[in-house]
């Protein structure tokens, strides 16, 4: 038999549009077509997914870690690959590992282990996020104060010499600690620029976004908000076409109501995209753990510090995809473009993820009708299967 596979039984959804009694047909780790279910393929392998929904791989372009691993405790091979492993499960076929704030030798590990990742084509990862060190110590969150600091010359230059070797990476700044210079230079060498943990107001970052940073990390927190005279942050990243926003739906870090009105208000083409912004926890039963030397608590969907501040979150994407689709009443379609083709598209990786087009990566999920994840696949291989 061929390395093709025939999948039937599923509602399909190819990040456009649905497709009922339909089936899609995979080769070699791509999609070759979406055609009538009862088409004659004599030499696929079929596989039935009755009664479910097939849908695109959910890309999450913010992972601090799953599966007991942080990336910053554990920035290693193995750790990517336990991380990518943890998030499968629900349903995330490519992600970025995100190194929060840290030292200068903690960082160039995390960077040495992205590049080893992607040799060894580990799956599920699609390079790095590097949120800090380069923030403003008045919007610093849960980052650790003390190594917040200006980019120099020698980190931009550490930036541009691994860009290529990583594929994708990302990069969270402030304008208090990185010149438009900067960000120009990241932008023209590929690298994704996103304004956060920034106390910046409304022109400023309007003005880094012409200057090339491409998106906003977690909309609404640790950022400048929108007021009615200074729209900060918040209003540059929803009335600038250019800029795309991160957002967690948890349900803790932004109110469902402000949640609604920053989709329904983003000016396009620029997306509002669900990130998980997801830590350790996920996949596991723990309930407390260790960053920068600092204790972070589990409880109730919320990770804090011990003074109470957010530290992350606890939830995975399709749970992140229920919420909008079940507590805002956003159209299932929609959804799942927010955990999908959106963020394929600040990634500029649109093409071949997030959309099960002719040529794209192989990368979908089989839900329940109350969805649920059955299956993930990778590459059109399997790389979960629920029990």
């Amino acid at each position: 038999m061929s390395g093709k596979r025939r999948i039937v039984g599923a509602r399909i959804f190819d990040g456009l549009e649905w497709h009922d009694h339909a089936a899609l047909l995979i080769e070699d780790g791509r999609v070759l077509s979406i055609l009538p279910d009862d088409a004659l393929i004599d030499d696929a392998e079929t596989v039935h997914a009755p009664g479910q929904l097939l849908v695109p791989g959910f890309i999450d372009l913010q992972v601090n870690g799953g599966g007991g691993v942080l990336f910053n405790e554990q920035p290693t091979l193995q750790g990517i690959r336990d991380i990518c492993a943890a998030h499968a499960r629900f349903g995330t076929t490519a992600l970025l590992p995100t190194l929060i704030t840290d030292t200068s030798k903690v960082t160039a590990a995390a960077i040495a282990a992205g590049i080893e990742a992607k040799a060894a084509r580990v799956p599920g990862f699609l390079g790095l996020h590097l949120e800090g060190p380069h923030l403003s110590i008045v919007r610093k969150g849960a980052h650790d104060p003390s190594l917040i600091r200006p980019m120099e010359t020698q980190d931009l230059d550490e930036l541009l010499s691994c860009a290529a070797a990583l594929g994708c990476l990302m990069v969270t700044v402030a304008p208090e600690n990185v010149a438009p210079e900067q960000v120009m230079a990241l932008a023209d060498a590929g690298v994704v620029v996103s304004l956060g943990h920034t106390d910046a107001d409304y022109k400023t970052a309007c003005a880094y976004a012409t200057s090339g940073a491409r998106a906003v990390t977690h909309l609404f927190n640790a950022m400048s908000g929108l007021g009615h005279r200074e729209p900060g942050v918040v209003g540059a990243a929803l009335a600038t076409g250019t800029l795309h926003a991160g957002i967690i739906a948890d349900g803790f870090h932004v109110d469902p109501a402000a949640l609604g009105i920053a989709i329904r208000g983003k000016q396009c083409p620029g997306w509002v995209f669900l990130v998980t912004d997801a830590m350790s926890t996920i996949g596991t039963d723990m309930t407390r753990f260790t960053l920068n030397g600092r204790e972070v608590f589990r409880n109730g969907g919320r990770l804090t510090l011990a003074d109470g501040t957010l530290a992350g979150a606890d939830i995975d994407m399709i749970s992140s995809i229920r919420f909008v689709y079940e507590t805002l009443g956003l159209p299932l379609g929609e959804a799942i473009r927010m955990a999908s083709s959106y963020p394929a598209d600040v990634l500029g990786i649109g093409a071949r993820k997030g959309r099960l087009v002719p040529g794209a990566d192989a990368d979908f999920v089989i839900l329940t009708p109350e969805l649920r994840v059955q299956s993930t696949w990778i590459g059109g291989q399997r790389a979960f299967e629920q029990n």
